[in-house]
Order: C-alpha cells, then sequence, then structure tokens
C-alpha cells in the first residue's frame, strides 16, 4: 500500500479475517446476509464451514454469536452498523457484554458517508450506544494499515470488542503502524491547539492543520482510534501543551468522541473544546462529499472551530 492510495478498510477487513482464519482453526465469522458488502465472503469462501449467514435478523446474529463464544469460539460477526448496533443493542449489551464473551463486532457502512442510502442506513449514534456499555472496548480505524492493525488487535483481546468501519475507501496514512494500538496516535506536531480525530474524519483534520499552519496558528493531529478505554493521561497531556483542543468525528456531538474527550478534560484538565460532528440532526441521501459540507464537517469547518478555541483560550 502506497501513502494516500485510497482503499475499503471492509476489504482489509475481509482479508485480515483469511489471515487469522488461517492461523487459527478456532476463529468462526458470522453475517446478516451482506458478506459482500462487508466482506466476510473472503472468509466464506475460504472457510465455508467456519462461516454462517443469519439473514437480515441482526438481533439473531448476535444471539447465536454470543452461542458460539460460549462454546469456546473466537467470534467476528458483522453487519451494516446502523442495524448491528442500533436494532441488536439489546442483544449485544446482555448477551455479549454481560458475560463478557469473546466476540468482536465489525460493523461497516457507519457514519453519514453510506451516503444515497439515506437517513435510514446512516448512523451517528453508535459510539454513544457503544460506549454506555460496561467492558466493551470500541476502535474506529483512520485508514487502511489502521484497520488491519486494529483487526489484529481485537483478535488478541478476550472480550468483546466493537469496530467501527466507514463504507467509503480512505486513504494510506500510515507507512507501518506505529505502537500500541490503544494509545493515540500523534500524526502532526503542534503548540496553540490540539485537533483530536478519529475514523473518516483524520484525514479532513490533517488538512485542516494544514491550513491553520498558513493562518499561522501550529495545530497538533491526534489520531484517537480507541475510543474506549480513552487513553485519559495522553488527552490530558496534548490539552494541557495546547491549551485548548478541538474534536472531530463523523458522528453525533453527543456521546461519541467529543463526548469522551470533553468528559475527561472537564475532570481532569478544563480548556477550551469545540466539538465537531453531526449536530442533532439525522442524516439524509446524498454523495459523502456533499453530506461532509452540508453538516458542517470539512476541514475548513474545523480550521474555524480550532480559531474560535484559540480565542477562547485567551480570554
Amino acid at each position: 500500500m502506497k501513502c494516500g492510495e485510497l482503499i475499503h478498510p471492509r476489504v482489509i477487513y475481509g482479508d485480515t479475517l483469511v489471515e487469522l482464519g488461517e492461523k487459527d482453526e478456532n476463529i468462526v465469522v458470522c453475517d446478516a446476509d451482506l458478506s459482500c458488502s462487508t466482506q466476510t465472503i473472503c472468509f466464506a469462501r475460504k472457510y465455508p464451514n467456519r462461516f454462517f449467514n443469519l439473514g437480515c435478523a441482526e438481533q439473531n446474529l448476535m444471539g447465536f454469536s454470543a452461542g458460539l463464544a460460549l462454546g469456546g469460539k473466537t467470534v467476528f460477526t458483522s453487519a451494516f452498523a446502523m442495524f448491528g448496533a442500533g436494532r441488536a443493542w439489546e442483544q449485544i449489551r446482555n448477551t455479549i457484554a454481560y458475560d463478557r464473551l469473546n466476540v468482536k463486532i465489525v460493523l461497516t457502512h457507519a457514519g453519514l458517508t453510506v451516503g444515497k442510502d439515506g437517513a435510514s442506513h446512516q448512523i451517528t449514534e453508535d459510539l454513544a450506544l457503544m460506549r454506555c456499555i460496561p467492558g466493551i472496548k470500541i476502535y474506529v480505524p483512520s485508514d487502511p494499515i489502521e484497520t488491519k492493525a486494529l483487526i489484529e488487535a481485537a483478535y488478541e483481546y478476550k472480550g468483546p470488542v466493537y469496530v467501527r468501519l466507514t463504507r467509503e475507501k480512505l486513504p494510506v496514512i500510515y507507512d507501518e503502524y506505529p505502537g500500541d494500538p490503544d494509545k493515540p496516535k500523534v500524526i502532526v506536531e503542534g503548540d496553540d491547539v490540539v485537533l483530536y480525530a478519529t475514523g473518516f474524519m483524520v484525514q479532513e483534520t490533517i488538512i485542516a492543520a494544514e491550513k491553520l499552519k498558513e493562518k499561522g496558528i501550529s495545530a497538533s493531529v491526534v489520531n484517537v482510534q480507541t475510543i474506549k478505554p480513552l487513553d485519559v493521561s495522553e488527552i490530558v497531556a496534548h490539552a494541557k501543551k495546547t491549551g485548548c483542543a478541538v474534536t472531530c468525528e463523523e458522528h453525533s456531538i453527543f456521546g461519541g468522541l467529543g463526548g469522551a474527550v470533553s468528559e475527561t478534560l472537564s475532570e481532569k484538565y478544563p480548556v477550551p473544546v469545540e466539538r465537531i460532528g453531526v449536530r442533532d440532526r439525522f442524516g439524509k441521501s446524498g454523495a459523502a462529499k456533499d453530506l461532509m459540507l452540508a453538516y458542517n464537517l470539512s476541514s475548513d469547518d474545523i480550521v474555524a472551530a480550532a480559531e474560535r478555541s484559540c480565542e477562547r483560550k485567551k480570554k
């Protein structure tokens, strides 16, 4: 993979499943009749006896996955995020998380950028839904290299994990994955404001940092790929360095990265925080790029938020 190359994270997911399945015969994969979209079809073709299609029945999908985990299997289970996290939330909470079962819930087509499928298939509430469940780990990869690393990390972790994947292609940011998958990654160093970003928004935030540099504002870009458990010490350290912050996510401003960072800083080191995300609105049909502009998720919106945060620091 070359820097800047655009690749679907779900393609990386499918390929990584095959690699993991080759080295561990205990892995099984479940899907809700969406294997071509989620790319679990790669595993299904290679290991048909370890693949289960539960049909368009996400609640049953989670219950079935829990049963396999109770039988000692390492389970990867996939669907669209709207239906996996939304429709099957109770089963994830009561059946998987409550018993700390070894189920990896890898949901694709998350966020606004599902695009033309519209509000019924877009979900900007899933991180909030998952964050409030005790004991579940949450990963949001920002590029193809990180997608592979986090799927592998989810496999190594013994317990429930939620991995959020976008439908859209992601540009390659990393040459190789830098260290601990649970620690935030500094992509750009800066002194005036810290831009915490996750998932699809990381690339947009890197662009925003370049625009801020042209305006004489030195911005750090910190990729927060592990939403839960949040690395509190790292979040606080960057806020102490810059004195103000912006959070950037393709998710509601309530309950996701913005909520997690704001909660942490309000308790540990209060600084001005501006949140870039979806503001109490449902999604709508449209091209991904147009939706990013319509919902104020562009690099220019991040720049404006950073300027506001810096101004608030001076008061």
